[in-house]
């Protein structure tokens, strides 16, 4: 029998939007996560540039 696991919660990822799913080491700030990897989290300055958003 395979191993079910448990509703695992998402995100969507605020640089490529692309839903990304809760891992361990987000345990305890899950809520401040916004990017899925950190090759987002260093691109989000570019991302804001092509939108005309600041930070």
């Amino acid at each position: 029998m395979a191993h079910k696991k448990a509703e695992i919660p998402e995100k969507l990822c605020a640089t490529c939007q692309r839903p990304f799913a809760w891992r361990k080491k987000w345990e305890k700030n899950w809520e401040e996560v916004k990017y899925c990897s950190k090759r987002c989290a260093s691109q989000r300055n570019d991302v804001a540039a092509r939108h005309g958003k600041s930070r």
